[in-house]
């Protein structure tokens, strides 16, 4: 049953991503919807998820919330690294060109959408591990994943392409995003992951997660476009993850 409904998070992963394919002519609102979404993901699904998997303190302080606080800062610390802002946002470089994607590196899109993939993987495992404690938990956690899928896989998407990558890329992606969950359900007929470990990740992908939506997502969709709708879009995706959180419970 587990694999039945990771089939059909499969075709919402997809759905997801073609929703974003086909609306590049309205890229801020693309942007903005990814933004709320991911934030809304961030805060209202996963962060919770992992405080309560992974509740265990150290000094003081959830481990989920240190690994939340990591998760945050390697993705900056990449950034930096890989000099994914060459130069000022929207500026130009020593001959007067443009920088088309704000001298981001792809490669850093690849490894956005490569956490995706986890984080689907993850999904699935959890879909496999509630059928295996009863039917109405894998309900239950079926139709998070359901609805959350479709959001996954328009950030995928998204975030491959606004990094420079090219259509190809950004389509496998989110075919491997789409498969995650199918696999992840599938294993859990061979293993069970411990509960700990499956918290500390979230935690840990949740800041990561953050980051890009704050500091390269929401930013870009208003540096060009600061309109309302824009705004508005940021807003609606927020809500509709916590829609989607109220009906999973």
């Amino acid at each position: 049953m587990a694999v039945i409904v990771a089939l059909g998070a499969f075709l919402m992963t997809l759905a997801g991503g073609w929703t974003a394919q086909r609306v590049t002519d309205r890229r801020h609102l693309v942007l903005g919807l990814a933004g709320g979404l991911m934030l809304g993901v961030v805060g209202l699904d996963l962060l919770p998820e992992a405080l309560h998997a992974a509740g265990e303190e150290v000094f003081g302080v959830p481990l989920a919330l240190l690994l939340f606080v990591a998760g945050f800062l390697v993705a900056h610390l990449v950034e930096r690294l890989l000099a994914v802002r060459q130069a000022p946002h929207g500026g130009s470089d020593g001959a007067g060109h443009g920088h088309d994607h704000g001298g981001r590196v792809p490669q850093v899109g690849l490894v956005a959408a490569a956490a995706m993939v986890g984080h689907s993987l993850a999904d699935g495992v959890a879909l496999g591990v509630a059928f295996q404690v009863g039917g109405g938990m894998g309900v239950a956690v079926a139709l998070a994943v359901l609805t959350h899928d479709f959001a996954d896989g328009f950030n995928t998407y998204t975030l491959t392409r606004l990094y420079g990558n090219d259509r190809r890329k950004a389509l496998m992606m989110l075919f491997a995003d789409a498969a995650a969950p199918v696999v992840g359900a599938a294993s859990t007929l061979l293993f069970t992951l411990p509960e700990e470990p499956l918290g500390a990740y979230l935690g840990f992908f949740g800041g990561a997660l953050l980051y890009l939506a704050a500091a390269e997502i929401l930013p870009e969709a208003h540096h060009e476009h600061p309109a309302l709708s824009t705004l508005m879009c940021t807003v609606g995706g927020v809500a509709g993850i916590w829609l989607v959180v109220g009906l999973a419970d």
